[in-house]
């Protein structure tokens, strides 16, 4: 606002004006400032106290746990710091068995959720029965999380020496699937119980990252002159592969940590790490906790490798759905 101007009697020039409101507008100015920067943080203060009960859960069952692992892992039953539990190891040829066959299982049975999940994916999320597509869906929610004993005992029952469509086949077709080479209780028995809560648990992400594939990048190929193949050989399954890349990490995780579903169903007849780890903490005959939780920092390190590569592929698909 400008204040009024008068000329000088004697020299005749004119008062330069005097912005008068400038005072007033850096007062609104900070006054406003003020008011955000406490909204802000309020706000941060309403997020940290909400936040507060799950933080204080991962430190009491996440992060305290891992360290008390870890710092056990260096020290022997007499409590001296040592380095003999990653030595045996290194050593011993069973642990290193352990560690290939429980990365080859999981990177098997992921692998296969993941190629016959993306198709099964596609199929449900193209779908136009809007009923039935949530119903699969929510059939996969809970064939996600039917695993552990519950699951070997429904494998037991419907594939094992006696299951039902073992003798379905050999009282129909006179077959028996064992003399086949079929075994519910070796490796490839074990990928097929963990496809099957893994399958469920890839439909579930595949599905919303299928979202990111826009009707318009499908039409401006077609008018390119582009096939289905080329289409999806250079726009859909290159915008895709973050997304699956993550999916596949994901999968692997949930099964190289699996347990009860592998110790149901093999006895311990197959070395894997969950199983050596309950046999060094919870042994019949003998106890070696430092082991153990040596072994248990390995399988840590494998996950941390494996999520870390999930968030990375993760952030990169996120790109494409525009978040």
């Amino acid at each position: 606002m400008l204040a009024p101007s008068h000329a000088l009697l004697e020299g005749g020039v004119m008062d330069v004006p005097v912005i008068s409101g400038t005072d007033t507008t850096q007062t609104t100015l900070s006054r406003s400032a003020k008011r955000r920067s406490r909204v802000r943080w309020g706000y941060s203060t309403v997020s940290w106290l909400g936040l507060a009960p799950f933080l204080v859960f991962c430190l009491l069952f996440e992060i305290l746990p891992t360290l008390v692992i870890l710092q056990s892992s260096f020290t022997d039953d007499q409590g001296t710091v040592t380095l003999a539990n990653y030595q045996r190891i290194l050593t011993q040829p069973s642990t290193l068995r352990a560690f290939q066959t429980s990365i080859s299982l999981s990177l098997v049975s992921a692998l296969i959720s993941v190629v016959v999940g993306f198709i099964a994916a596609y199929g449900v999320y193209t779908m136009r029965t809007g009923w039935l597509r949530n119903l699969l869906i929510g059939f996969s929610s809970l064939a996600a999380n039917f695993s552990g004993v519950p699951l070997a005992f429904a494998f037991v029952s419907t594939l094992g020496v006696t299951g039902f469509v073992t003798v379905l086949f050999k009282t129909w077709f006179h077959v028996n699937l064992y003399d086949l080479g079929f075994n519910l209780y070796n490796f490839w028995g074990l990928v097929l119980t963990y496809v099957y809560f893994e399958l469920p648990l890839m439909l579930l992400i595949t599905v919303p990252a299928l979202s990111a594939l826009r009707n318009v990048w499908r039409e401006a190929a077609t008018n390119l002159g582009a096939s289905t193949f080329t289409y999806w050989r250079k726009v859909a399954f290159p915008i895709l592969l973050p997304s699956l890349i993550a999916a596949l990490m994901l999968l692997f995780a949930n099964a190289f940590g699996a347990f009860a579903t592998a110790y149901a169903l093999a006895q311990g007849n197959i070395n894997l790490v969950t199983i050596l780890i309950s046999f060094a903490v919870a042994g019949n005959v003998s106890v070696d906790v430092g082991l153990g939780n040596a072994l248990a920092v390995g399988m840590i390190l494998v996950l941390v490798i494996s999520v870390s590569l999930y968030v990375f592929m993760l952030r990169r698909a996120s790109t494409w759905q525009g978040r």
